[in-house]
């Protein structure tokens, strides 16, 4: 698979993060907060939207004039805005910057938090990609996870949403937790099959530090995941989703064809640019990147007095953005340019390759791409490349 990617320029995406959840899940260490840890603290999701309706304008006036090729609203649970605030979220990116023509609108959705009307609204909105968080089809598997949907919610939402006109919808899988079997995740990928989805992503559970779930392996009240678990789960994946027609794009992204790839992602892959916005949100352009102060209430209260919710910003070295281009390029199917790397690189791909890590064919025409057996061991083939990378 190769998914098409505009070569004219870099792609320009917005990322916006919505910081609620109705409950925290064990595993989950993102920069969000429930009513009781927002108790007292004046955050709002009305509140939020005045923010970030002041944080896109922001936006608009330092990147001058771009079209919007991507968006994506994560979470936290974004679904938990409803459809109108989601799509008020849409209008406000219309109006500062506008859509490029055929741009990508992903909202991602937790199951519990969503409905046939709620799907009719976001495709009335213009969203044209939903990605649900069903991470298993087995309930003793969501405990583990403190996930509090209902095993046959996730592919029921996934049809609504495909009924309700949104064109590309996602599944996310989380993998190799403690307690679960091969038959618990293949009845999980006969579930993802079955909701009629064009997108799976899969990734093997890892546990946090500070999260719930890390005290309980701390505690010895769960295993800690097993890695050779992980990757025998994760060959099992894979030869599912191929024999479905399903292809791999990226080491943790399966999908029906080129168009339903997640034009988004890869923007973050291809070293695209891109503004996120919201509490904690990264941004990315022209070789800069900053981040935003984490909680909703001082990013409102910065915006609210005229002032950037900038917490940080760094300026990527030359060195810098080589290493990021191997260490994200190489997840891609499409892999990675060898011109990207000196003599000493290109002699550490080839020795990747003699050990089944890297394709040798592709090698030959000039791109190291790697082998499923390279996936599973994506991160020390990177090490290997990076350390003979250019600098």
């Amino acid at each position: 698979m190769s998914p098409a990617v505009p070569a004219s320029r870099p792609p320009f995406g917005i990322y916006v993060h919505v910081p609620f959840c109705a409950a925290r899940c064990g595993y989950c260490d993102f920069n969000t907060y429930t009513p009781s840890e927002l108790d007292g603290s004046g955050a709002s999701p009305d509140g939020w939207l005045t923010a970030l309706r002041r944080e896109l304008a922001l936006a608009a006036r330092t990147v001058g004039p771009r079209a919007v090729d991507t968006v994506f609203v994560g979470g936290g649970t974004p679904s938990l805005l409803g459809a109108q605030r989601l799509g008020e979220v849409l209008s406000v990116i219309r109006s500062e910057f506008g859509l490029a023509p055929g741009a990508e609108v992903t909202t991602e959705s937790n199951p519990e938090s969503t409905s046939p009307e709620f799907f009719a609204g976001l495709a009335e909105a213009g969203f044209t990609r939903v990605s649900l968080g069903m991470q298993s089809a087995a309930p003793h598997v969501l405990r583990v996870l403190d996930r509090r949907h209902t095993p046959g919610r996730a592919v029921a939402a996934a049809r609504e949403a495909r009924a309700a006109g949104i064109g590309h919808v996602n599944l996310d899988l989380i993998y190799a937790t403690p307690g679960e079997t091969n038959d618990d995740l293949r009845s999980s990928l006969d579930a993802v099959l079955s909701a009629g989805v064009d997108h799976v992503s899969a990734y093997s559970l890892i546990v946090e530090d500070g999260t719930a779930l890390a005290r309980r392996v701390s505690r010895g009240e769960l295993p800690a995941p097993d890695d050779d678990v992980a990757a025998e789960r994760y060959e099992l994946i894979d030869d599912v989703l191929s024999g479905a027609g399903f292809s791999w794009y990226e080491v943790s992204n399966w999908a029906s064809s080129p168009d339903a790839a997640c034009r988004h992602n890869l923007g973050y892959w291809l070293d695209g640019d891109w503004w996120g916005a919201g509490p904690g949100a990264h941004s990315h352009l022209d070789g800069a990147r900053w981040w935003n102060v984490k909680h909703p209430a001082r990013y409102a209260a910065l915006l609210g007095a005229g002032e950037p919710p900038e917490a940080g910003r760094e300026e990527l070295t030359t060195a810098e953005r080589a290493t990021e281009r191997v260490m994200l390029g190489l997840r891609l199917a499409t892999g990675l340019p060898l011109v990207l790397l000196d003599d000493a690189g290109r002699a550490a791909a080839a020795r990747a390759a003699d050990e089944g890590l890297l394709d040798p064919g592709a090698l030959a025409a000039g791109r190291a791409v790697l082998t499923r057996r390279g996936r599973l061991l994506a991160d020390g083939v990177v090490q290997d490349l990076l350390a003979a990378a250019p600098v």
